[in-house]
Formats: C-alpha cells, structure tokens, sequence
C-alpha cells in the first residue's frame, strides 16, 4: 500500500526564486527516478505553516533506503538555508 509523504520548509525570501527553480528543474526529476518514488509535487502554503510544501507518493519506508535516494536526499545547495524543516507520513485506513 501507498504512503504519501509531506514535507514542510521555509526559505529566505532572497532564496526563494533559485530554491523553486532548483526543486522544480533538478530535486523533483531526481526524486521520481528514485525507487518506490512514485509522485511528486509541489504547493504553496497560505497560511498555518511554512510555506514550502512537498507533497510525495511512496511505496513504503524502503523508498528511503535506495542508494539513489541516498545519493540525492537533502536540500542539496539550499541544506543550509532551509529552516523549520516539518515532515508527515500518511497511509490510507
């Protein structure tokens, strides 16, 4: 069965054009290469929390254990200038 993954981040605002582009044209590409990757995408958050969310589709925890994941897990050149870093894992019932 299906997890859905959620990642919540903030960025400085002097980053946030080059940290879009950067998830959108490399990390999101990277990550749907990846074993048990199954979707990806991304939203803005309006209000109640930080406003960078990922909204992902996995085949399970082992997703996360691939040495492709591993290759390219992070926030690559933004690990730096990410704060208030929130990760949720959800199954269906």
């Amino acid at each position: 069965m299906s997890q859905t993954h959620i990642v919540f981040v903030d960025i400085d605002p002097e980053h946030e054009a080059a940290f879009d582009a950067w998830y959108e044209d490399q990390h999101l590409p990277d990550i749907l290469a990846c074993p048990g990757w199954l979707d990806a995408r991304r939203e803005k958050c309006l209000e109640g929390g930080p406003r960078h969310v990922a909204i992902y589709t996995i085949t399970g925890p082992e997703a996360y254990e691939t040495p492709e994941f591993n290759a390219i897990k992070g926030f690559g050149p933004f690990t730096e200038k990410v704060r208030n870093f929130r990760r949720i894992r959800l199954t269906r019932s």
